[in-house]
């Protein structure tokens, strides 16, 4: 199966009145907030135990009881974490900024480099990995040009080089896609058919086919999303829960279609002149056609820059690319 190439060339469509919606309906229940040591959560994770797992900017993998609150770090990956998958028997592989793929056996041991660069090349900037019972493991790449640091400048530069792979049990590296707009969120579904990985910078949620008369092309489950989803993954409900940063900005919407260098001069501006994510508490779920199932919104007063939730048995929890703790609500019974 090739690498299937997409254009890096992208200008957004104009919102729909759905993504003009501000309001949740029902609303986002209170939420309450499980405090850490260090800042920015940016994936959440359920162990098979209940119990979660994240990592902040300093480098730390915490895992928190949610019952008591209780913290405790479980190691040290040498980099930022971003995106992480628990396998079934508790071992985390977890992105790290600069370092690759790496997995977690245990609580304090060492941490082992899975994926460290393709052709080459390291991969600076992973963003969100998953692996299946077979040991198949796939991942996104948010930007071949840019660092984690350097998110923004990506997102304005709109490079289109991100990228979704798979890494085989004997270790063989495919690219499956190429010219993601800051690829991010990565889920595969339950039957295997398909991989959706999260566009944080073309608003929309790419399905790739991995069997069927489809199988090696892409096609869209979501587009046109009224704000720019990160972070995804299958709930114990059977959907598919993407964590929402913001809402869209009218100035990135203006600038996209412009050249890039234009684009860049922006990014030299002051970062009170630039484009800023706006303050909201947000998540969305769908299910494996592109049905929206739930949208659900609060302001971002006590909490903001969402960029990953975790759905179990009814409780969800959020992560923040900021904040100094995870934050838990619920779905609304309706």
């Amino acid at each position: 199966m090739g690498m299937l190439m997409r254009p890096h060339r992208w200008t957004p469509p104009r919102p729909t009145a759905r993504a003009r919606q501000t309001r949740s309906d029902p609303p986002m229940p209170q939420i309450r907030l499980l405090p850490l040591p260090g800042n920015g959560p940016e994936d959440v994770v359920v162990l098979p135990d209940g119990r979660i797992v994240t990592g902040t900017d300093d480098g730390a993998i915490w895992r928190v009881d949610p019952a008591s609150g209780t913290v405790e770090r479980i190691a040290d990956a040498g980099g930022r974490p971003l995106g992480m998958h628990a396998e079934a028997d508790g071992a985390l592989l977890i992105c790290v900024a600069g370092r690759g793929i790496l997995r977690l056996a245990e609580a304090g041991a060492d941490l082992e480099v899975v994926v460290g660069e393709i052709d080459g090349a390291p991969i600076a900037f992973p963003s969100n990995v998953i692996r299946d019972d077979d040991g198949t493991t796939y991942f996104s790449i948010s930007s071949r040009r840019w660092p984690f640091e350097e998110w923004m400048t990506d997102i304005l530069e709109h490079s289109g080089s991100g990228q979704l792979v798979r890494r085989d049990p004997d270790g063989h590296l495919e690219v499956l896609v190429d010219g993601l707009q800051f690829a991010n969120g990565v889920v595969l579904a339950p039957d295997r058919s398909c991989l959706l990985v999260a566009e944080t910078g073309a608003y929309r949620i790419t399905r790739y086919w991995l069997t069927g008369p489809r199988a090696g092309t892409t096609d869209y489950v979501a587009e046109n999303l009224p704000g720019s989803p990160d972070n995804m993954l299958v709930g114990s409900d059977g959907l598919v829960w993407v964590g929402m940063v913001s809402p869209r900005n009218p100035l990135l919407d203006r600038l996209f279609p412009l050249p890039g260098i234009l684009r860049r001069l922006v990014d030299a501006l002051p970062d009170r002149l630039t484009p800023a994510p706006v303050r909201s508490v947000w998540v969305l779920a769908f299910d494996f056609d592109g049905t929206l199932v739930h949208d659900l919104q609060r302001d971002g007063a006590d909490y903001a820059l969402v960029t990953a939730v975790a759905e179990h048995n009814g409780t969800l929890y959020l992560g923040s690319l900021s904040e100094p703790a995870i934050a838990v609500t619920s779905v609304p019974v309706t």
